[in-house]
């Protein structure tokens, strides 16, 4: 168990509301791509350009850690969510696929380097040996606003208006500013290792493998995920009524797939862990190839896939923050959302790529992204014969 201390529980609580409010931000486009597309005059390939804007944002924001290495986790958290604010309410007030390109990046600013940083606090807080709890309580966040928060912008979407769900994103960042302020301690900085000092993990091989499967497994499972909204309707035969509680039920595979993975990874090889959550990821993408596709086959599908996508989220980023230990946690943490985004933005473009190609086969997008998941799992088990042990269970390399 975590601990029982209440500053402890409203702690964590306050990062799962930060988590909330950018897993929504990342995942709610999915869901509305196509009302979106419509009201910004494109086709739905080119909106795939509002995932990616997003997932780009994600890359280049990691970089104020380097420059707020010596700041309280505190303070950090409260300016990646005055950044997440501006950058949805600049999304519910867009008046082009333009100013919705630049607002979509924006709001992906403080995305990695938020989990990062959420990462370093949740272990921070933890009790010994039950760090990947404390970080699947931060990840609860995130796989719940794909539960209800992603559903419920799909809702509004459909009946109201698109723009009302990034309105509540913005409100929703608010609110995480005045929990962290309430609820928060001042937890120290990570050591100061200098500039340089952060990113000396990075000459090491062992960190790069766990990237590498980052990106390449996410790059997979959004060549699919990018475009699930149009699948469900066009492969699944779904109305697009129906699409919303699709979409609460990939969120719940993404909770139940974080959770377990989480408590796994206290218990196996964190890379074991991992290379299993991308096989089950793997084995989605394989039937969605391959199954002609109907109402029951899509709604499991979209579950399964879902929970694999989540279920590596623990393992990877307590690989990486203690890859980064002396320094680099925060550097480390957020690296797994730089691999993670930067494969949301490559398997979206390639996704769309392949639908163009196919004449909008939807079925395509599975075909699309099973090599990039394979890969994943071989990554992740190569670095687990290679670089990670039983007694440690952190990087040694």
């Amino acid at each position: 168990m975590l601990s029982g201390n209440g500053i402890v529980k409203k702690s964590l609580l306050s990062i799962a509301a930060g988590a909330f409010v950018l897993g929504a931000a990342e995942f709610v486009m999915m869901g509305i791509l196509p009302e979106t597309a419509a009201a910004m005059h494109v086709s739905i390939p080119t909106a795939g350009h509002f995932i990616s804007a997003y997932a780009i944002g994600v890359c280049i924001g990691v970089t104020m850690l380097v420059f707020g290495r010596k700041s309280s986790p505190k303070h950090l958290v409260i300016l990646f969510m005055v950044l997440a604010l501006i950058g949805n309410a600049m999304s519910a007030l867009a008046p082009n696929a333009t100013v919705l390109v630049i607002a979509r990046f924006i709001a992906g600013l403080p995305h990695g380097a938020f989990f990062g940083t959420g990462t370093v606090i949740a272990k921070a807080l933890a009790d010994k040996g039950k760090e990947g709890k404390a970080v699947s309580v931060m990840v609860t966040g995130q796989t719940i606003a794909n539960m209800f928060g992603v559903p419920a912008g799909t809702l509004l979407a459909e009946y109201l208006d698109w723009r009302l769900a990034f309105s509540i994103l913005a409100i929703g960042a608010g609110l995480t500013i005045v929990l962290t302020l309430a609820w928060m301690p001042l937890i120290a900085a990570v050591p100061d290792a200098g500039l340089a000092g952060q990113f000396r993990f990075l000459a090491k091989p062992g960190p790069w493998l766990v990237l590498g499967a980052v990106f390449v497994g996410n790059s997979g499972v959004f060549c699919w995920w990018s475009y699930v909204s149009p699948w469900l309707q066009k492969t699944g035969g779904y109305e697009s009524r129906f699409v919303p509680l699709l979409m609460m039920l990939a969120g719940f595979g993404m909770v139940v797939g974080g959770l377990a993975g989480g408590h796994l990874a206290d218990r196996w090889l964190h890379s074991v862990t991992a290379a299993v959550g991308q096989s089950i990821s793997a084995a989605g993408l394989l039937m969605v190839f391959l199954v002609p596709g109907n109402l029951a086959t899509c709604a499991l599908l979209t579950f399964w896939i879902a929970f694999g996508l989540f279920f590596i989220n623990g393992p990877q980023m307590l690989l990486m923050a203690d890859a980064g230990k002396g320094g680099g946690e925060l550097i480390g943490g957020a690296a797994v959302q730089i691999g993670f985004n930067g494969g949301n933005a490559v398997g979206s473009l390639v996704g769309g790529m392949a639908l163009n190609a196919s004449g909008m086969d939807y079925h395509i997008t599975g075909l699309a992204g099973l090599p990039f998941t394979v890969a994943a799992v071989l990554l992740l088990i190569a670095f687990a014969v290679r670089f990670e042990s039983k007694e440690t269970l952190r990087v040694d390399a």
